[in-house]
């Protein structure tokens, strides 16, 4: 497992109950998750510093309770990125900290590799992955089929200086957008996806994980350019292997020269010690030309 534990504005202090606790800069947030089985007590009760909590309803979805004044949308920091940060509905805060790891993997080989690199990012949600991109260099197509995690991207690039940069920002469902990608005979030499489990796209097309990765991984695969860098799967979907990730690369990435490697991404957990499971990444690592 590799673990995200290179923050300074972020970490998980505790964890019990079907919760974690968290620090985002100076705010403090009590959220629900699936893989925090274990019981250590009532964490509301344990810690007086909570900011707000999210509570799961019975009728699905839930909402935020603020138990302490605070701040509406804030902005943290990842080494020289810099994300802006707010209550959602589904829990969610604009950001997921364990893809720091990828970050981290991605600004290394673009780098490293000492020449211009096209990325595509696809279900590039608030961007991410394209401001570490940016960061070092690279041109960017990210693509998003929500307008609003697509201007709330527009936003982290300028927060982190990058406004000057090679960026397209587009609104569109994925595979419709690939293929038209392949028709225009466009290329990149990175390709990172992010899917979720279950989603619609712009115009209402749906995507579901267990019967369209297999069809994105061929397409995907026709957009690499004659020197590719990287291409990388990251996953949330429970039950979704590390196996079955791997399996997409020996299948389809036979004619490349390289490697590649999937495991599981975590976020160390303060208190006790533990570590939090965040999902899977899978990477295949193109042999230098």
């Amino acid at each position: 497992m590799r673990l995200a534990s290179d923050w300074k504005d972020y970490e998980i202090i505790d964890s019990s109950r079907g919760m974690k606790l968290e620090r985002w800069k100076d705010i403090y947030l009590l959220r629900p998750d699936p893989q925090v089985i274990w019981d250590q007590g009532d964490l509301l009760l344990k810690y007086s510093n909570i900011h707000a909590c999210y509570h799961r309803s019975n009728r699905g979805g839930g909402y935020w309770e603020n138990l302490k004044d605070t701040k509406e949308s804030w902005n943290i920091t990842y080494k020289d990125l810099t994300f802006h940060i707010k209550q959602m509905g589904f829990k969610h805060t604009g950001l997921f900290p364990e893809q720091a790891v990828n970050w981290d993997f991605m600004m290394e080989k673009i780098e490293s590799s000492n020449r211009p690199v096209r990325v595509l990012n696809l279900f590039a949600y608030t961007g991410g992955a394209s401001v570490a991109c940016l960061s070092k260099g690279a041109s960017v197509v990210h693509v998003d089929s929500s307008r609003g995690m697509v201007d709330w991207a527009k936003e982290n690039v300028r927060l982190s200086g990058l406004s000057d940069c090679p960026i397209r920002f587009i609104v569109d469902d994925v595979l419709k957008f690939v293929k038209r990608e392949i028709r225009r005979g466009n290329h990149y030499d990175a390709i990172i996806m992010d899917p979720p489990s279950y989603g619609r796209g712009a115009n209402g097309e749906v995507w579901d994980i267990e019967k369209d990765l297999d069809s994105l991984v061929q397409l995907c695969v026709e957009l690499l350019s004659e020197e590719p860098l990287f291409f990388l799967i990251n996953s949330y979907t429970a039950g979704l292997s590390t196996e079955v990730v791997n399996n997409l690369f020996r299948l389809y990435f036979k004619k490349f020269s390289g490697f590649f490697e999937t495991e599981e991404i975590g976020i160390p957990i303060r208190e006790n010690e533990l570590v939090l499971p965040c999902g899977i990444t899978g990477r295949y690592i193109f042999d230098d030309k």
